[in-house]
């Protein structure tokens, strides 16, 4: 008996005249798809300041655009881009409309002793030029898992990639549940109050913002003191299943937390924005006690040696040696800066977002690591 599939091979000269026929692909698809992931994805891009805006005393937004008029990347409301300055680099959330792709904004609040927002604010202009990365980070809404009723607590500057999501869901006319409650030290320093203050109800239904002052002026009619639990339950109301994000200062995150885990709101429902190391990383319970914070040690790398604080990230300590690993969020999370930690010990901190691999080959993410002993690194 023939096999069914006899006339198949039977017919192999004809395949191969119909295969020669056809035109060879010349497509440099492996160049092809980098040209569209650097669209998308850009390592590097240098822009031009097209404004300085002043929001308040403390704050100015940057408005950044493509030299030659091109669209920027695009991004999702809540993401930020690195910004290089100084010989280093931070990153900065995005406070303008992902639909407006013709400029970025980059809002930025001076922070006391701050390297780089001291730098940007007293020293850039218009017609300056700044690199940064591509959009980048995890904080944005993902209405798969977060649902379309979500609260966001925001702390200062904390605001920025608040006002990201609320510019998004206006220009887009998102059916989204928002309600910003946003905390403020003064009344004269809250970010964007016109604009928000400018929402109105019947308007924009499904936003809703309530500011909150610690300390209030003489004038202050609104909401005054922390954001403490009772305070978001009289605002908020019920929490239920909705989704909580939390950006501010670093002391709002452990105090935001106790006070919804007060209010019986399960921590899966709760994101923070990665926002820096710690201020004090010698706090968390599992720094040694033996291991002073100001005491030196050596750090060698790439036969350099060189000698730093124990309470130096271990990032921050090769940039000042002119060794300047990838970069990114500095909190922890991308995992862009790891390194592989050869010989001693480092403390690293609860923020690092480790992978299992990472600790069992003996990486650690150097902006949130901190050298206990002498170390060696392959970096």
């Amino acid at each position: 008996m023939k096999h069914p599939l006899a006339p198949l091979f039977d017919d192999h000269d004809t395949v191969q005249a119909d295969i020669d026929s056809r035109p060879a692909d010349t497509t440099d698809h492996a160049a092809e798809v980098r040209r569209t992931v650097d669209t998308y994805h850009p390592r590097r891009l240098t822009l031009s300041v097209t404004e300085v805006i002043t929001e308040t005393a403390t704050t100015k937004t940057f408005r950044l655009r493509h030299p030659d008029g091109a669209d920027l990347p695009p991004f999702l409301a809540g993401q930020y881009v690195g910004v290089f300055a100084d010989g280093t680099n931070r990153p900065y959330a995005l406070s303008s409309s992902p639909a407006s792709l013709d400029h970025w904004d980059l809002t930025v609040r001076r922070v006391p002793g701050g390297r780089i927002s001291n730098h940007l604010i007293d020293t850039l202009r218009p017609g300056d030029t700044l690199t940064t990365t591509g959009p980048m980070g995890t904080f944005h809404h993902n209405p798969l898992f977060h649902g379309e009723d979500v609260v966001f607590l925001a702390g200062g500057s904390g605001v920025v990639p608040a006002m990201s999501m609320i510019r998004d869901i206006v220009e887009h006319g998102l059916d989204r549940r928002f309600h910003l409650i946003y905390g403020s030290r003064t009344d004269d320093d809250i970010i964007f109050r016109d604009e928000l203050d400018s929402l109105a109800p019947d308007q924009h239904p499904h936003v809703r913002i309530d500011h909150v002052v610690a300390e209030p002026g003489s004038g202050w009619t609104g909401h005054t003191g922390f954001l403490s639990s009772s305070l978001i339950k009289t605002l908020a109301g019920p929490l239920n299943a909705r989704t909580v994000y939390v950006c501010g200062p670093q002391a709002l995150y452990p105090y935001a937390l106790q006070q919804l885990l007060d209010l019986g709101h399960p921590r899966r429902r709760i994101r923070f924005e990665a926002n820096g190391a710690p201020a004090d990383p010698t706090r968390q319970t599992h720094w040694p006690a033996d291991a002073p914070p100001d005491g030196e040690v050596s750090v060698t790398v790439a036969g350099h040696t060189f000698r730093t604080r124990r309470c130096r990230p271990l990032l921050d300590a090769l940039e000042d040696e002119g060794i300047r690993p990838e970069a990114a969020c500095r909190s922890g999370e991308c995992s862009l800066c790891r390194v592989r930690l050869l010989k001693g010990t480092v403390h690293t901190a609860e923020e690092a977002k480790l992978r299992l691999s990472d600790t069992r080959f003996g990486y650690t993410h150097s902006c949130v690591a901190y050298p206990i002993t002498d170390v060696e690194l392959d970096a």
